[in-house]
């Protein structure tokens, strides 16, 4: 790392100690009323949630699900299937109980789907973005170079999918175009298409924008971020800019917020630096942005909550002894993430395989903070914690 980034995080840390000082007082409390069980199937593995909330309240989790291979008598599970698909769930009574039977939102004709990342749309339609594997056998499996590869599988890129009704129907599969330095190709022998897990935002003008991961190097492999934009509710993109990149250390799963003063931030999973939560700040509306950051904290992925007095909620999961859910509440801002406290949502997980937090406010003034989880039978399943606001 350079001595000149050293140097200004040093600094930049000396200003965010003041801004939680003062701000301190100003925060709400969080205090957890109870855990709770979104979807669970002894027969399937369930995971990496997204939620959103509908003008009427009724709240929709989505979430990757794909058979428990344990059923079949096989000794484990991966996060790469060929039945992976993207399902959903509804809660009406603000996450108190959820539909038992879920809806499918999409089973990839080419492949195993991950990580549904549901954004709600200023004109209430839902953009969902995703990714995918496709299995191919060991004996053509060296036709494929220049693609990433998970055991038998090979990637096939991002895509989207939209709804207009309330994620009742979907719409055909939307698919965005290659992050410009990226030197991979997807299992159809095209560049890869942009893709990655985290939210979008949208910002007044209905600009929505995306970060997205790229690999500039295949081996070793070195991954950056950089930033799309669609003007039309994700239908089109645009490439816009790097977020982040360095010689050593890869950024992912990037998870974007939009402060009261316009700010874009990007909240950043790592490789190879430690499992440090990374952030870096555009303040020119996503036409470039700042030298990266490191938060000094463990955690991944990200999701950023705007509470009612316009503090953040940055909910994140912690692949570490004791394993679970924490997060911090950030100034509106977002300056004070090194200084913040952190808060733990969940301490109870067996092993690292949980996590993926996303949260939304319910209609009675609560935050509902979902993710997946295990308890003693392995089985992984989609849960969620509410938490009450005291100001």
């Amino acid at each position: 790392m350079k001595s000149s980034r050293q140097f200004f995080v040093l600094a930049l840390g000396m200003v965010q100690l003041w801004t939680a000082f003062t701000s301190a007082a100003q925060k709400p409390v969080l205090t957890k009323e109870k855990d709770l069980t979104i979807y669970r199937d002894e027969r399937f593995y369930a995971a990496f949630p997204s939620v959103v909330r509908r003008e009427s309240g009724e709240l929709i989790v989505a979430f990757r699900r794909a058979p428990d291979r344990r059923v079949f008598g096989e000794g484990g599970n991966n996060h790469t299937d060929t039945n992976s698909y993207l399902m959903l769930v509804r809660s009406t009574d603000n996450g108190e109980t959820w539909t038992e039977s879920p809806e499918l939102i999409l089973a990839h004709p080419f492949g195993g789907s991950q990580d549904p990342c549901m954004i709600q749309l200023n004109d209430q339609s839902i953009l969902c973005s995703s990714y995918g594997w496709a299995r191919v056998d060991d004996q053509v499996k060296d036709e494929f170079p220049h693609s990433l590869q998970h055991g038998n599988f090979t990637f096939m890129g991002g895509y989207m999918v939209r709804s207009e009704d309330g994620a009742h129907t979907w719409s055909d599969i939307i698919k965005p175009p290659p992050v410009p330095v990226s030197v991979t190709h997807d299992v159809f022998g095209d560049p890869t298409p942009a893709y990655n897990r985290g939210a979008m935002v949208q910002g007044d003008s209905g600009r929505l924008y995306w970060a997205v991961a790229a690999q500039t190097r295949l081996k070793p492999r070195l991954t950056s971020t950089h930033l799309m934009t669609s003007d039309d509710g994700g239908l089109t993109w645009e490439y816009r800019c790097p977020i982040a990149e360095d010689d050593s250390a890869s950024f992912n799963e990037t998870s974007l917020y939009i402060t009261p003063r316009g700010d874009l931030i990007a909240f950043m999973r790592t490789a190879d630096y430690d499992d440090h939560t990374v952030i870096a700040r555009s303040t020119d509306g996503g036409m470039s942005f700042q030298p990266w950051e490191d938060s000094t904290f463990q955690g991944h992925p990200h999701f950023a909550l705007r509470l009612p007095d316009s503090n953040v909620l940055l909910v994140y999961g912690y692949r570490h002894k004791p394993f679970g859910i924490r997060a911090r509440i950030l100034n509106p801002e977002c300056t004070d993430f090194a200084a913040a406290e952190e808060m733990i949502i969940r301490d109870d997980g067996r092993n690292r395989d949980l996590g993926y937090p996303w949260a939304t406010m319910t209609a009675d003034g609560k935050v509902l903070v979902t993710y997946y989880f295990h308890d003693e039978s392995e089985n992984r399943h989609i849960a969620g914690t509410l938490l009450a606001i005291d100001n």
